[in-house]
Parts: structure tokens; C-alpha cells; sequence
């Protein structure tokens, strides 16, 4: 069982996707018989496109074999949506959730490590299974500011320069081949492996190499779509911000959040998405929501991507299902996104 748990927590592991082969399940038979794994991937993907991560919402509500299962459908649904960005925060979502798993692993107790069949991971064994050869430094241990070595072949492969001048080689101490990293920093090398290795082969054609499994999946698929409702948002924000024009929904969530109250993922999701739609920096984000810098941060880094191209907000039937649209006036009867009612309200206010 303790292995089976392990596999549902990083079906990206070597060991889990060979479980999946040797299982010899048959995927469309899953998906034709509409099994619990189906809306398993669906929840992961909606979960990775909408809140930055693949746990289950309840994580009572599916055991290790659907949650394993899961994961090779998640990317089939994922590259149904024949979507770059999807793929891309998908796979961002899948890396840093394993990242948030495998920190509680660190912190286990020794005991729990030591046992012959467990389902945490040690340091040392995500360092083999993602081929990174790095050596502790006398002393290093759990405060993460310990340092490790490792093979400048291997920084330079998972190294991303756009982190910032600090990992750049030429700002890195260099001995003997091997480039010295503090242990935090090593820990984000290897989620970015994580990244990696989900990102590979995504997307790929589904509809030709199995017309009648897309077909099967086109619910699923068509259920992730409409929550993300990428197509009814409007291309870019009015230029003007004024906070006293913002949609009932939004207005709501902006009160929820500056009264100190935990938005949930999603609301949170689509309070961010709004303002980060009308190109506020993240300080202004944080001010006008009263939420803290460090997590808003996160966030719209992970809704815009490199070339500063935003992910869609939720439209107000996304509002909707999240249980977000409230106190709905004569506006919203006519329009279908929060941002085509702000747009109305900016356009009303200027022609008086």
C-alpha cells in the first residue's frame, strides 16, 4: 500500500510509470467506463490551470490507484486542449506540487525513513531519480541554507538565467567542475527537473493516434474549457482603473479579502486574474486586495508567463460555478466576463 501511495504522490517517477505499464490497463477502457481516475484528471488539470497545483481538493475523496491513474490521463486532457500556456502551467503546477511534497518527505522523521516500505522520499533518492550528482557539504542538514556541489554540466542544464543575475555561473563559486549551491536553491534546480520531465511530449496528437479516446474524453474536456473560458475574455482591460466600477463579483472578493477572510484557491485565482487583466504591478495588486507581496507575487508570476502574456480570468459562468457571483445588478445581465463589465462601466462613466 505505502508503495502505491508513493507512486500516486509522483506518478512522474521512474518507478510509478513503470507500475502503470506492468499494470497493463487500458486507458480508453478507463475512460469508457467513465472510472473515478477520469474525473481525477480532470480535477488535476483544472487545479493546475486555475490554482497552481495538482493535490486534490479532498484528498479522502480518491485512493492511490485512481490518483496514479490520473496523472497519464490529466496529459491527455492536457493536450486535448492543444493549448502552449496550458501545457506549460500544467506542467509548472505538477513540478510545484511534487516540489511542497517532497519538503514534507525532507522533514520527516528519521524513523519514518528508515522503514523498508515508506512513502516519503529521501533527499538522496530524488537527487538519483533525477540524475543530479550533488555532494553535502560538511555539516549540511535540514536549515536550507546548507550548501551541496554538483557538476557544472549539470547547473548549466537546469539553471534558468531569467531567475535572476544570482544563477548566473559567472556569480557562482567554481571548484573542480562542480558549482557550489545552497540548499534552497538546489531544491528549485530539481523542481525545475520535476517541470521538465512532465513538460515532456506534451502536447501530443491525441486525435490521431486515438480518434475515439478524444472523443470519449471530449466532456472532460469540454469541462476544463468552460472553466477556464478563455474565449470569452476580452483581449486586454480598459486603461483606467477605478475600483469603485469593478464588478459585484469582484467587489465582493476584494471586501472578502481585505476583512482578513481566506479566499479559496479559486476565488483567489479569479480576484488575481482580474486585476492582473487590467496590467497592475504586483504592489498595487497586493494594496487594493489587501493580500501580502510575497504570495501575490507568486501568483501573477504564474498568470503571466515569460513574454508577459496573461492567462485568462474567469468568465462569470466560471464565477459561477466557483459560487463568486454575487449581488449581480442590470449590467451583468448582459455581459458574459467581469472584464467586459468594467470595460461597459469605463465606457458609461465617460460618455456623461
Amino acid at each position: 500500500m505505502a508503495t502505491e501511495v508513493r507512486h500516486a504522490r509522483y506518478p512522474f517517477f521512474t518507478a510509478a510509470r513503470e507500475a502503470v505499464r506492468e499494470a497493463d490497463l487500458s486507458l480508453p477502457a478507463l475512460v469508457a467506463r467513465d472510472a473515478p481516475a477520469v474525473d481525477r484528471a480532470r480535477e488535476r488539470v483544472e487545479r493546475a490551470l486555475t490554482s497552481g497545483t495538482t493535490a486534490p481538493e479532498d484528498p479522502e475523496q480518491w485512493d492511490p490507484h485512481d490518483d496514479l491513474l490520473s496523472y497519464p490521463i490529466a496529459r491527455i486532457l492536457v493536450s486535448l486542449l492543444d493549448d502552449g500556456a496550458a501545457v506549460e502551467k500544467y506542467a509548472a503546477a505538477e513540478a510545484s506540487t511534487a516540489a511542497e511534497r517532497f519538503e514534507t518527505d525532507y522533514e520527516a522523521d528519521d524513523d519514518g525513513l528508515r522503514s523498508v516500505e515508506r512513502v516519503q522520499v529521501s533527499r538522496r533518492e530524488v537527487f538519483d531519480e533525477f540524475e543530479v550528482d550533488a555532494d553535502p557539504e560538511r555539516g549540511a542538514g535540514r536549515r536550507g541554507n546548507d550548501w551541496y556541489r554538483l557538476p557544472v554540466v549539470t547547473y548549466l542544464s537546469l539553471a534558468d538565467p531569467d531567475w535572476g543575475d544570482e544563477w548566473r555561473l559567472v556569480n557562482r563559486e567554481l571548484i573542480d567542475g562542480r558549482v557550489r549551491v545552497r540548499q534552497s536553491e538546489l531544491d528549485r534546480l530539481v523542481e525545475e527537473a520535476v517541470h521538465r520531465r512532465v513538460a515532456d511530449g506534451l502536447p501530443f496528437d491525441v486525435r490521431e493516434r486515438n480518434p475515439a479516446l478524444a472523443e470519449a474524453l471530449e466532456p472532460a474536456v469540454a469541462s476544463v474549457r468552460q472553466l477556464l473560458s478563455a474565449g470569452h475574455a476580452p483581449a486586454s482591460g480598459p486603461d483606467v482603473v477605478e475600483p469603485s466600477l469593478f464588478p459585484p463579483c469582484v467587489t465582493a472578493l476584494l471586501d472578502r479579502a481585505r476583512n482578513g477572510e481566506e479566499l479559496s484557491p479559486e476565488s483567489r485565482f479569479a480576484l488575481t486574474a482580474f486585476l492582473v487583466a487590467l496590467d497592475l504591478d504586483v504592489e498595487t495588486i497586493a494594496s487594493i486586495a489587501g493580500l501580502d507581496v510575497e504570495t501575490t507575487t507568486a501568483q501573477v508570476e504564474y498568470l503571466r508567463d515569460r513574454e508577459g502574456t496573461q492567462y485568462p480570468s474567469p468568465s462569470c459562468a466560471t464565477m459561477q460555478a466557483y459560487g463568486d457571483c454575487v449581488n449581480r445588478d442590470e449590467r451583468c445581465e448582459r455581459i458574459t466576463h467581469p472584464l467586459s463589465y468594467y470595460s461597459d462601466a469605463v465606457e458609461s462613466v465617460g460618455t456623461e
